[in-house]
């Protein structure tokens, strides 16, 4: 028997669904699993008024209701909603949810799914850095390209707080990739990077412009005129 906030999720998603937009959405997502057409802000609304009506008694409790919406998800909103439930405060810098955060990016293997957490592992980077700093260097390196991606957007929101031998070396290690999200993630991080030190990223550009792809390069620079 499913737990009742999981029940009354399911439902609100179900009563929020646009059959029209859901065609277009599952097209731009090219997604197996169907969607409901619903949108992300509706999505990540409903589950934070779920959560006040009826709040999780302890983290544990939070974590078997991400890890039941997720595996049992039909819909691509229920993803979503899994996700959503990680950005509660109470689990915000709990070391506890990151077996939960690799397997969403393992199993979701997309990158809405895998940018979905990527701002609950910088938060954990912040706080458990002996923890996660190690780790990320070993998933810069991983066989997944989607863990590879988690590792070099893992500092995304990090701004000034980025550790920039730990944001180099998960660059590095994936310089010579052709695959297009991490050419992508790359000139991402290095953009929103640019934001808070844009020399270091001037440097970084410089240092390895012929290892770069024209895709991070051209949004690494996007903004450095």
């Amino acid at each position: 028997m499913e737990h009742g906030r999981i029940a009354t999720i399911r439902e609100r998603l179900r009563a929020e669904a646009d059959p029209e937009r859901a065609k277009s959405a599952q097209a731009y997502m090219k997604s197996s699993m169907p969607s409901l057409g619903v949108r992300v802000p509706v999505v990540r609304r409903m589950v934070l008024i779920t959560a006040k009506e009826l709040p999780f008694g302890c983290p544990a409790e939070l974590r078997d209701d991400v890890r039941q919406l997720w595996r049992e998800a039909t819909w691509r909103e229920e993803r979503y909603a899994a996700i959503d439930l990680t950005s509660l405060k109470s689990v915000a810098n709990d070391l506890e949810m990151l077996p939960l955060y690799e397997e969403i990016i393992r199993t979701g293997a997309w990158w809405d799914y895998v940018d979905g957490v990527s701002d609950r592992i910088c938060a954990l980077l912040q706080h458990h850095r002996s923890t996660l700093t190690p780790l990320m260097r070993k998933w810069a390196s991983d066989p997944d390209f989607w863990v590879r991606r988690a590792a070099i957007t893992s500092q995304l929101k990090a701004k000034s707080a980025t550790d920039k031998e730990l944001l180099s070396i998960v660059l590095d290690a994936n310089l010579a990739d052709k695959e297009f999200f991490i050419r992508k993630a790359i000139g991402w991080t290095l953009r929103e990077y640019a934001k808070t030190d844009p020399q270091w990223v001037r440097d970084y550009v410089e240092t390895r412009r012929a290892r770069l792809s024209q895709l991070s390069l051209r949004e690494a620079i996007k903004h450095l005129g």
